[in-house]
């Protein structure tokens, strides 16, 4: 069961307020996939404390750097249920977790953050690790 819209809805806007399109349903993530060329950033938020509490800093730290991505969108798991799953079809080979995050370059994974990664660590290393992968691929 999804949680109230009034509780979700500032953990939407922490990443719509830095640029990510926000995609609330399956048809929205196909229709942006397909039209998007070069690197996508696509966040899966998350209300799970113990690590969206320090994903969504990271994300925003991340994109304080001189390599940014071309494209970056997000769904939100446990809310958007089929734009979530949609997301995770252009995941391929890592299972659902969330949060997450994955940069996605000419239809590829070429990096990913699972939860277990981004669970208690801080949001420096994150965003750290981010931007070590925007340099190398965008």
């Amino acid at each position: 069961m999804p949680y109230p819209e009034m509780m979700v809805a500032p953990m939407r806007q922490e990443l719509v307020r830095i640029g990510f399109q926000e995609l609330r349903d399956a048809e929205q993530v196909e229709q942006a996939m397909d039209a998007m060329e070069g690197t996508v950033l696509v966040a899966v938020n998350s209300i799970c404390g113990c690590a969206a509490g320090i994903f969504r800093p990271a994300v925003m730290m991340s994109l304080q750097g001189d390599s940014q991505p071309d494209h970056k969108v997000t769904v939100f798991a446990g809310q958007d249920l089929d734009a979530t799953a949609a997301a995770r079809t252009h995941l391929v080979g890592y299972p659902p977790s969330s949060p997450s995050i994955a940069l996605i370059k000419d239809g590829d994974v070429v990096f990913m953050l699972e939860r277990f990664q981004i669970e208690g660590r801080s949001a420096p290393a994150i965003a750290s690790d981010l931007q070590a992968a925007f340099a190398e691929h965008c």
